[in-house]
């Protein structure tokens, strides 16, 4: 028997036993925090046509890409992200809707990465999505729902940390960029890779004032003080919008309950060109990768035919277990399932026992005296 038979591929994994149990006791804490901020359950197909995660779109690089054929010969792709998805789904079936849009979601994500640094390439992701409204209090309705989330699965010790594209983009064109070395530099801030965004800022002759801030960009992360400076800092109207909302964002947070959880970070920038705004992401300890992620896509919908703003996060179940596991966080499992054995001469008292249980809502199984001792 071949040893494959056996094992998985790389990067996925069979998840059984108590860790399942715990795993459905997260998930339906996060879809129980999504159903309370009056989001609506949505589900769509595992794999799409490839145009919906296209670089047009702007989510996953085609290379990390799981492709494969139909019939037809069409390209399809299992999704690496649900955002484009729920877009298309959108624009397609509420094409005509006015009113905001809330949806939830959950399911797994394909991503086929060569370097894996210990990363699943499938991981289950919850998530919620809030369509129609281009408000600064849908920011703060999103944020705050992550907050409520983290806290609702037992986390007590993260942070959502927020930044905002369009800063970054107003910078770029005051500096003059063009579209290739801003992506380049989006890389390299996004990447905290300051040497590598300096000596691209000096290669392309970017004039010393405009290459000072640029670079200062990757550090500008804390409490509120660190918007004052970046609002010092510039003179264009781009990125003093962006300023001017996030300290509107912090207001409204405020009122929520929230800004305890709340830094802000403007050298955060997604590698999702899709994002327009306002993104964040949470961390936690544990875990070294963002838990949370999530952001505004004002024109991600207009890609299939619907124009309407929107915004919305990602939590990434297999992140939150494993920093509950490392943070020693104790979460309540069901109660062990009761075996009743029955001998020759008392079958119909016992599984009259079990139907009793099973009617309290308590778990049985009814076994043969044999089958319980193992012969």
């Amino acid at each position: 028997m071949s040893k494959q038979l056996l094992h998985t591929p790389e990067g996925v994994r069979d998840i059984y036993g108590g860790e399942y149990a715990r795993k459905l006791y997260v998930e339906n804490r996060l879809h129980e925090s999504l159903r309370l901020y009056g989001y609506e359950d949505i589900q769509t197909p595992t794999f799409e046509f490839f145009d919906v995660f296209s670089r047009e779109i702007g989510t996953t690089p085609s290379k990390e890409l799981y492709k494969f054929f139909d019939k037809e010969g069409n390209t399809l792709v299992l999704r690496p992200d649900f955002t484009p998805s729920i877009a298309r789904c959108a624009a397609k079936y509420f094409c005509e809707e006015q009113v905001p849009l809330r949806f939830s979601y959950m399911g797994n994500t394909f991503t086929n990465t060569s370097n894996l640094q210990g990363k699943l390439k499938e991981v289950t992701q919850m998530g919620a999505e809030l369509i129609g409204e281009p408000c600064v209090e849908a920011d703060a309705e999103l944020i705050s729902l992550v907050v409520h989330a983290l806290l609702g699965v037992g986390l007590k010790r993260f942070q959502v940390s927020i930044g905002e594209v369009e800063y970054f983009k107003g910078l770029c064109e005051e500096a003059g960029l063009d579209e290739e070395t801003e992506m380049d530099l989006r890389a390299c801030i996004s990447g905290k890779n300051y040497f590598a965004a300096q000596e691209l800022l000096e290669e392309r002759n970017v004039a010393d004032p405009y290459r000072e801030r640029l670079l200062k960009v990757a550090n500008m992360f804390g409490d509120m003080c660190s918007l004052d400076e970046a609002k010092a800092m510039v003179d264009n109207p781009r990125s003093l919008r962006a300023i001017e909302r996030l300290q509107k964002l912090y207001e409204v947070l405020e009122l929520y309950g929230a800004a305890d959880y709340i830094s802000f970070d403007l050298g955060m920038l997604s590698k999702y060109r899709y994002y327009t705004g306002v993104i964040f992401k949470a961390y936690t300890y544990g875990v070294g990768e963002a838990i949370v992620k999530g952001g505004r896509y004002d024109r991600l919908l207009h890609q299939f035919g619907k124009e309407a703003p929107a915004v919305g996060f990602c939590a990434v179940v297999d992140s939150i277990m494993e920093a509950l596991s490392r943070q020693k966080v104790e979460l309540p499992l069901p109660e062990a399932v009761r075996i009743v054995t029955y001998g020759a001469d008392n079958y119909q008292e016992k599984l009259a026992e079990v139907q009793a249980l099973r009617r309290q809502g308590i778990a049985a199984v009814l076994t043969g005296e044999a089958a319980a001792l193992g012969d």
